[in-house]
This record gives structure tokens, C-alpha cells and sequence, in this order.
């Protein structure tokens, strides 16, 4: 391969990408969302600066969401940890945990964009009138969310709203001498977003102790809403608000 050929490929191995240079969109999308209050002092040591939590309101959101169809990866389901920050005055979400079945999508959120994805085993069905999420990694549960199945509808822009937040996430990138070659704080949100359907309803939300899934850390102390959402969306791509090696370098 010559310099422009090298330049143009897009992960390893170049010969065999585990994903394709595609823009992605996002095919009858599914999520379950509990959104609880926690421990904020726990909330506290995982928020990175200059991203701020509301002391009032240590909220997290534990989400599965089964991807009907997604351009280049299929389907697959994803489950994880999104907690309720401030970026000056603007609210959104800080992307904490992400765990897939999809080794395409999980590359692909970690090298292209800054999503923290992990493989894990995440499930979404529905059970005797339940709608029941489940998250495993491995052979162990670490995660057993339930609501009851379409008990009241939502208000569909309520629901744009519950997911249209900007999503913060970390970008690190390890030098080869074991610091950071690249270290940011990235901003990204949804785009061309339909709600094709949306319901509330009682829900409950277990989280069990693993050392390399620590969902629990960010304990349950109280259910605040749940929702169910189908929808079709597309990924902004992620742009940086914050570098931590210049803020560094100007010190």
C-alpha cells in the first residue's frame, strides 16, 4: 500500500475492517430507560471536569435498547449508564457505561467515536405483560430492569425530549509511551429523530455487584420515571468541547 492507500484505511486490521465507512442510521430503535436517583458523591467521582452534577437531582438513566436494523452492523442490543450533568448551562447526559452483543458496533463506538463500549450480553423482551431488560456479563447477571408493557402513552415530543439530550462522553487515546496522546471531553446528540411510539409506566430496576461491569456502584435509591420509545435516529458525529492535554500544557 502506498501513503494515500494507508491514509484512506479506517481501523485494523486494514485488510478485514470490522466495520464499514458508512453513515448509520438507526431502524426502529428500541428502548427501555429507567431513570433513578443515586448516591451523589458516587456520581461525583466518575464525572469527569468541567461537566458538573446537580447535587438535587444525582440522576441516572440505565437504558436497554434493541436496534431493529442499523446500517452496516445489523441489528444487535446495547444496555449501560447515562448520568443527568451540566457543560456550563446546558444540560445532558454523561455517557458512563455502554455494553453490546455487537463487536462491529462496539469497534466502531470506541474508534470512531468516544463511546465507552464493552462487550456484554444485554436482552430486551417482553414477559407476562412485562417489558424486562436484562444486562449480563458473561454468565452473570449484573442488571434486571422491568416496566409494565405500555401502560399509559407518552407524549411523543416528551418523549423526543427524554432522548435528544446532548451526550457527553471521554475520548482517550494511549500514546505508546503510556500517557495520553489524545485526551478530550466530546459533545455528540441524535439527529432526524422519529418517535414512532412512546409509553410510561411502573417500573423497577435491580443492579448486581461485578468488578469489570460496576453498574452497582451508582446504587438504585429511587425509581423517578420510566419509558418505552420506539424510534428511527441517526448519530451526530462527535465533536470536541474541552482538551484536557492543552489545559495541561497552559498551565
Amino acid at each position: 500500500m502506498n501513503r494515500a492507500e494507508v491514509l484512506r484505511t479506517l481501523d485494523t486490521p486494514v485488510t478485514a475492517p470490522a466495520y464499514a465507512p458508512a453513515a448509520v442510521r438507526f431502524t426502529d430503535r428500541e428502548y427501555l430507560s429507567v431513570v433513578y436517583r443515586t448516591d451523589p458523591d458516587a456520581l461525583r467521582a466518575v464525572v469527569p471536569e468541567p461537566l458538573r452534577v446537580d447535587a438535587d437531582e444525582p440522576l441516572v438513566r440505565f437504558e436497554v435498547m434493541k436496534m431493529g436494523d442499523v446500517t452496516s452492523y445489523g441489528p444487535y442490543v446495547e444496555a449501560g449508564q447515562a448520568i443527568a450533568v451540566r457543560f456550563g448551562a446546558e444540560r445532558g447526559e454523561y455517557l458512563h457505561a455502554m455494553y453490546l452483543d455487537s463487536f462491529a458496533a462496539t469497534a466502531a463506538g470506541r474508534e470512531v467515536g468516544a463511546y465507552p463500549k464493552a462487550m456484554g450480553r444485554p436482552a430486551l423482551y417482553v414477559e407476562q405483560a412485562a417489558l424486562v431488560g436484562t444486562l449480563d456479563y458473561g454468565s452473570v447477571r449484573v442488571a434486571t430492569a422491568t416496566m409494565g408493557y405500555k401502560h399509559r402513552p407518552l407524549d411523543p415530543e416528551a418523549a423526543r425530549e427524554r432522548i435528544a439530550v446532548p451526550t457527553y462522553m471521554l475520548k482517550v487515546v494511549p500514546g505508546y509511551d503510556g500517557t495520553p496522546r489524545v485526551c478530550e471531553l466530546v459533545r455528540t446528540r441524535i439527529t432526524d429523530l422519529v418517535v414512532k411510539e412512546a409509553h410510561t409506566g411502573p417500573a423497577r430496576l435491580q443492579l448486581f455487584a461485578h468488578v469489570l461491569a460496576p453498574l452497582a456502584d451508582l446504587p438504585v435509591l429511587g425509581i423517578v420515571s420510566a419509558s418505552h420509545i420506539v424510534t428511527d435516529l441517526t448519530l451526530a458525529p462527535a465533536v470536541p468541547v474541552h482538551d484536557y492535554l492543552a489545559e495541561e500544557a497552559s498551565s
